[in-house]
């Protein structure tokens, strides 16, 4: 199964605190950039455990993603920054200086 919802790059205080201690080889700042925030609502639709893989895909690419229940509405998605949303997430920043990090229409689909 998958559901199709609107990606939001974010800022985690987490990811700050992960981040103090590097972030090159640091397991936990590379746990908290892959780990998606998403409602209790969708992750029971995709019949998924907390910290479960599930694969989110858009437009520009296509990532493994941990999955987390979090206080957010049913069909968002919410993804720290960093690399690994920059893999899915548009360079063009149409004249602004930023990309597009907010928005994204996004496909997530259970892992097997």
């Amino acid at each position: 199964m998958s559901l199709t919802g609107l990606l939001i790059t974010v800022r985690t205080a987490k990811q700050g605190a992960a981040m103090e201690k590097g972030k090159l080889h640091n397991d936990e700042y590379l746990q908290e950039i892959s780990s998606l925030t998403i409602s209790q609502e969708d992750l029971d639709a995709l019949a998924l455990g907390e910290e479960k893989k599930a694969l989110l895909k858009t437009d520009v690419g296509e990532v493994v993603v941990y999955c987390r229940p979090g206080d957010v509405p049913s069909g968002l998605f919410f993804l720290p920054l960093g690399h690994i949303a920059n893999s899915v997430t548009w360079a063009e920043t149409q004249g602004t200086g930023v990309p597009d990090f907010k928005g994204v229409t996004a496909v997530l689909t259970a892992s097997k």
